[in-house]
């Protein structure tokens, strides 16, 4: 995600900014991000590739269902991962957003043209004129 965002990997991105600059506390934060939903992405596949093997031993007749269910608590980790894992998505998103606007790095790729754009900044008007008639001694 981050490479597709940026054009760089994360464990890249620290090289490019001074150490402790701002810059470089965001750089970690997103890198952090990204490593928790590699390992979030992780979790999930192992514990679906387990409940899959489950039902497959069932549907072949190869297990003894338990009277339990047989996905017992499968099926609620799995919901529990993918919930964390869209949370996980949706926060490196957002830092991704924040490392574009603060310190993009040189050459990454473009924000995609489909965002909406900032309005023009406009001149400041004139002051207006006091609506109070100016007092006369």
């Amino acid at each position: 995600m981050v490479i597709d965002a940026l054009g760089i990997p994360p464990r890249h991105l620290d090289q490019l900014h001074t150490p402790d600059s701002a810059e470089d506390l965001l750089t970690q934060l997103v890198a952090m991000a990204a490593k928790r939903l590699d390992h979030l992405d992780q979790q999930l596949a192992t514990r679906a590739q387990q409940a899959a093997d489950d039902l497959t031993r069932v549907a072949a007749g190869n297990t003894v269902i338990n009277s339990l269910g047989i996905l017992q608590n499968s099926a609620t980790q799995i919901d529990i991962l993918a919930a964390r894992r869209a949370d996980a998505v949706d926060r490196l998103k957002e830092l991704i957003h924040a490392y574009r606007h603060v310190a993009p790095p040189a050459g990454a790729v473009p924000p995609p043209s489909n965002q909406l754009t900032t309005a023009p900044a406009q001149a400041p008007a004139a002051p207006a004129a006091s609506a109070r008639p100016a007092r006369t001694r």
